[in-house]
């Protein structure tokens, strides 16, 4: 049986666009992910923010979720809580090393459940727009998104072995196609140039779904 099953319906649920932004003065790119959950705010917000739960679809966390606290991803980015509005809105830097970007997630109710909005802005680096495009870190928001919907739909935990073998699967491997595919058009409807954005979409296929080197399957 598939991890997933319609993988290209699955991408669709989210919504892309690329903007482009400024930081104190310095040029920013900007990817915005929407998706609809049919679940309430409330529900939804604990998923997002709880200590314990997080860790069901995502990954472990510590930290102290408060503005002001870090918090810390294992073996991922850490960052600051700069804005908590519960149960609508929170703010974090988002850190790797010497790069700091900027997330935003924003919940409104709607007719169908709840929608969430994540907005993840950054500095350019010339070098990794120009090779990956937005889809750098949009698809790994469209698997954390996916990997969401799969908590909120059963209530349990995310297998984690489903999680990291998901890109050998043709399933996974075609959701990825379509989430950097969608990616890619939605550099392109920010100004992008249209042969450019396709090939630094399939170079972000490529990166989620080859193996490193000297990790095989058993």
């Amino acid at each position: 049986m598939p991890l997933i099953t319609e993988p290209a319906a699955l991408a669709g649920l989210v919504t892309r666009e690329v903007r482009t932004g400024a930081r104190d003065g310095a040029p920013t790119r900007i990817a915005v992910a929407r998706r609809t959950y049919p679940t309430d705010q409330a529900d939804l917000w604990s998923a997002l923010t709880t200590l314990e739960r997080i860790p069901r679809w995502f990954m472990p966390i510590t930290g102290t979720l408060e503005v002001g606290g870090r918090y810390q991803l294992e073996g991922n980015a850490n960052g600051v809580v700069e804005r908590c509005d519960a149960p609508k809105l929170f703010a974090v830097t988002w850190e790797m090393g010497p790069q700091v970007s900027w997330l935003t997630v924003t919940l409104t109710p709607v007719a169908e459940g709840t929608e969430l909005e994540l907005v993840h802005e950054a500095a350019i680096d010339p070098g990794m727009w120009d090779q990956f495009g937005p889809g750098a870190v949009g698809v790994g928001w469209d698997l954390a998104l996916l990997g969401l919907g799969m908590h909120l739909s059963s209530g349990d935990p995310v297998d984690p072995e489903v999680a990291l073998t998901l890109h050998r699967t043709p399933e996974g491997r075609e959701f990825i196609r379509t989430a950097a595919t969608g990616w890619g058009a939605a550099a392109t409807a920010d100004g992008d140039d249209p042969a450019a954005a396709r090939a630094a979409a399939e170079q972000t296929f490529a990166f989620y779904t080859t193996e490193p080197e000297g990790d095989t399957e058993s």
